[in-house]
């Protein structure tokens, strides 16, 4: 039997108090503090919104790009954007530029671990802030589309559309890495010492979108969302989404990568403070990315959710020496991210640097930026069109009748 709730809240009665200057908008962090003072009830009554953010890499991005056309007409076909691949295989002059895409000429031609300076993320990034790109094109030519080659520079301002499309986004939790091994390995959690010599991790933890709903119960198509410094929007679930037959908390939050975006945006609203190129040391080419998701205080389960603490979220402590790459990585433990934020973990009666690849300080700024424009009416909430695959929600909310 479902349970039922003491308060009960639309989107069309929360977006009416956005118009009117009227919704109470706080961050997650916030929520935190709030419901232990008032209990769930009350501060689901008291509550419209909740705000969160996150910033890390999200090597599954991406930009799909219309250049214009040409005089005469083309078809492209080999692309390059300042010497980096793009994806021709779509149509005239449409291209897909990958944020982990390479130029041929790049070091990782050389000797292991090799040096990545320049590929599909830094492209992004450099569009988004305006400077010119060279476009290189060729095209086998066909009667309608007749010109063969070109190359000329472009920038955001001179091309028609510029979307940032990314399959795979906002991770609902991820892996703690380590290296068992003896020798020192360079991963896309960065480079990992020897014999347990450091642990890398990448989430903002009770301030991560997904974290704050665990069960999609407000995260679906067409979700109005912050990405990378303007609006846009949940396009439909994220490559790898598993969210179901998870390991999970008492609060619902899974302990492993469980559910993933696909996230869709307008480039020439976006800024460089929040779409950041990254080059990781033996891996190759990601892109950081701004992520920011309000979540409506429907009823207090949701605001439950919302209150959920780092010492309450855990992530796996994995191997990635052998047991990542093998395909059979097994967690040597769980830690939780207040344990990773104080700046050690133990393995094995071993203390473990533990640091961040994401940053809490840009996924607070992301957070405390939505909350504004929403309270400034600059912002209201969409209802998802569909939600997305998801378990039914199993936690019972424990009434604390002192307080509610």
């Amino acid at each position: 039997m479902k349970q039922q709730f003491k308060v009960n809240k639309t989107y069309e009665e929360i977006n009416e108090k956005i118009r009117k200057g009227e919704a109470v908008v706080v961050t997650a962090e916030e929520m935190i503090e709030i419901v232990e003072e008032l209990g769930v009830v009350k501060a689901a009554e008291e509550v419209d919104v909740v705000t969160t953010g996150t910033f890390g890499a999200m090597c599954s991005s991406g930009a799909f790009l219309n250049v214009g056309h040409t005089k005469p007409r083309m078809k492209m076909e080999e692309i390059y954007l300042n010497g980096v691949p793009a994806y021709g295989g779509i149509a005239a002059v449409d291209l897909y530029i990958g944020a982990t895409a390479l130029p041929e000429n790049d070091p990782r031609n050389e000797v292991y671990p090799g040096k990545f300076e320049y590929g599909g993320a830094h492209v992004i990034e450099e569009l988004i802030a305006g400077e010119d790109i060279e476009l290189e094109a060729y095209a086998y030519g066909t009667d309608c589309y007749p010109r063969r080659e070109i190359k000329k520079l472009i920038n955001i301002k001179t091309i028609n559309e510029a979307i940032l499309c990314s399959p795979r986004n906002a991770y609902q939790n991820y892996n703690v890495a380590v290296n068992k091994s003896s020798r020192t390995i360079y991963t896309y959690m960065g480079t990992l010492k020897p014999n347990f010599g450091n642990a890398t991790y990448s989430s903002a933890g009770q301030l991560s979108p997904l974290l704050n709903d665990p069960f999609f119960e407000t995260i679906g198509i067409g979700t109005r969302i912050f990405l990378g410094g303007g609006v846009g929007y949940v396009a439909f679930h994220g490559t790898q989404h598993a969210p179901f037959g998870v390991k999970r908390n008492k609060k619902g939050q899974p302990t492993g990568g469980s559910g993933t975006l696909m996230v869709v945006g307008d480039m020439k609203q976006m800024s460089t403070d929040f779409i950041k190129a990254a080059s990781i040391l033996g891996y190759g080419v990601s892109m950081f990315v701004g992520i920011g998701i309000p979540i409506p205080i429907l009823n207090e389960r949701i605001a439950y959710y919302t209150s959920v603490k780092d010492d309450e979220i855990f992530a796996p402590v994995i191997d990635y020496s052998v047991d990542y790459p093998s395909g059979n990585a097994k967690p040597i433990k769980y830690v939780s991210y207040g344990e990773l934020r104080k700046g050690f973990i133990e393995i094995d009666g071993k203390k473990v640097p533990s640091s961040p690849l994401s940053s809490y300080y840009k996924a607070r700024e992301i957070a405390n930026i939505l909350k504004e424009w929403i309270k400034n009416g600059e912002f209201e909430l969409s209802k998802p069109a569909e939600t997305l695959p998801a378990p039914e929600p199993d936690v019972k909310i424990e009434y604390d009748e002192r307080k509610e």
